[in-house]
C-alpha cells in the first residue's frame, strides 16, 4: 500500500455558510472536530454553550407545564420547621387553593414550598416543583408530582410567572423577596395584567408594608397606587378568595 498524499493546502474552504480563504483556511472538517474525542472541553463553558443551556431550560419547562390547569405560584422560606404555625398555614393554603380549582406552584424545596405542596397532594390536585441547582439545595421535597429542576434563577421565575394566575407570598427570606418584587415590578409595569399577589402574614409583612408606604411612596420613588398592587391577610380563605376573584374565577 502506498503512502497517503500529503493534503494540499486550501485556497477556499466552505464550512456550512461560511466561506473561508488563504491563511483563514481551517485545518480539518466539522465532523472531524466533532468526533474527536481528544479535543479540548473547554468550550462547554463559553457563552455560545451556556445559551444553548439556557434555551433547553425554556423549552424543558415550557414542555412539563405547558398542560397544567389554572395554578397559583406559592413562595416561603425554605426554613421554615414542620411544626411551626407557618408550615401548619402553608398545608391549609395548598389545600384550599387546590379546592378552589387551581394547582399549586412552589419552588419545590423543604419548609413552606413543602407544606403548600403536601396540601395540595392531600387534596388530590396538581402539586409542581420548580427547583435550582444551589450548592447547599436539598432537592425536591417528596410531596411534588411534577417536579423541574434549573440552573438559571431567571428561567425559573419565567416559569413562575407565565403558568401561575397569581402569587400567595408565605413568610420568606431574600428568595422570596426577589420573587415578591419581580412579580410586583411585572404588574406595576404592566408586563402582566390580571395578576394578584396575597402577603399571608400581617405581623411578618408590617415592617416591610409601613416601609413601602412610609419611606419609599413618601419619598416619591412609588406612587400611592402602588400599594394597591397588593393584599395582605393571616385568612386562607380569605387568601384563596383574593386571588380566585382577581382571576375571574
Amino acid at each position: 500500500m502506498g503512502v497517503p498524499e500529503e493534503p494540499k493546502q486550501l485556497e477556499e474552504q466552505r464550512l456550512g455558510p461560511v466561506v473561508r480563504r488563504r491563511d483563514q483556511v481551517q485545518p480539518g472538517t466539522t465532523d472531524q472536530r466533532l468526533l474527536d474525542t481528544e479535543g479540548d472541553s473547554e468550550w462547554v463553558h463559553t457563552d455560545p454553550w451556556r445559551v444553548m443551556r439556557i434555551q433547553s431550560e425554556f423549552v424543558e419547562g415550557f414542555g412539563a407545564l405547558a398542560e397544567l390547569p389554572s395554578a397559583i405560584s406559592v413562595f416561603g422560606s425554605a426554613r421554615t420547621k414542620p411544626d411551626s404555625p407557618e408550615y401548619e398555614a402553608g398545608v391549609r393554603l395548598g389545600r384550599a387553593l387546590v379546592e378552589a380549582g387551581f394547582a399549586v406552584i412552589t419552588g419545590g424545596g423543604p419548609g413552606a414550598m413543602e407544606a403548600a405542596n403536601k396540601g395540595a397532594r392531600e387534596a388530590k390536585g396538581v402539586s409542581v416543583g420548580l427547583g435550582i441547582e444551589l450548592p447547599f439545595e436539598q432537592g425536591l421535597n417528596p410531596h411534588v408530582d411534577i417536579g423541574v429542576n434549573f440552573r438559571y434563577f431567571f428561567v425559573r421565575k419565567t416559569m413562575f410567572v407565565k403558568y401561575a394566575q397569581g402569587f400567595v407570598v408565605l413568610p420568606g427570606g431574600l428568595g422570596t423577596l426577589d420573587e415578591l418584587f419581580e412579580a410586583l415590578t411585572l404588574v406595576q409595569t404592566r408586563k402582566v395584567t390580571r395578576f394578584p399577589i396575597v402577603l399571608f402574614g400581617t405581623e411578618y409583612w408590617k415592617g416591610l408594608v409601613d416601609w413601602l408606604r412610609d419611606s419609599v411612596v413618601a419619598g416619591g420613588k412609588a406612587s400611592e397606587q402602588d400599594l394597591l398592587l397588593f393584599h395582605v391577610t393571616d385568612d386562607v380563605e380569605e387568601a384563596v378568595a383574593l386571588v380566585s376573584k382577581e382571576v375571574g374565577r
